[in-house]
């Protein structure tokens, strides 16, 4: 069975998530939402963080590096929304000490599609 290239890099990126990723991803399968996520989901040339392709939603979280590439970000998002998606960020720091904050917001965008 061949594996293709994008699932060996989704893998590799879920395989090496950051502290903040995990703790997020715990966090979503926690909450009882009713739509169901996806980590690392490849969406045009970018693999983002989480996406719930039923609400066209996703869910980036960003690290200090990122303070520094707001273009590349921008584009990025623009990519994506391209692609019929709706983006939010949230800064790693958010995740680690604000994480019932964050899960609220992500149910206010989802019940808001």
């Amino acid at each position: 069975m061949t594996v293709s290239p994008q699932t060996l890099v989704a893998r590799r990126l879920r395989r090496d998530a950051t502290e903040a990723e995990k703790r997020l991803w715990r966090a979503l399968l926690e909450a009882n939402l009713i739509w169901k996520f996806r980590r690392q989901h490849p969406i045009g040339p970018y693999f983002v963080d989480f996406a719930c392709p039923k609400r066209r939603l996703v869910i980036e979280l960003d690290g200090g590096q990122h303070a520094l590439s707001v273009a590349a970000d921008a584009s990025r998002t623009a990519v994506i929304a391209r692609h019929g998606y709706r983006v939010i960020r949230f800064w790693n720091n958010e995740v680690m000490t604000n994480l019932t904050g964050v899960i609220e917001e992500i149910r206010r965008h989802l019940e808001a599609a």
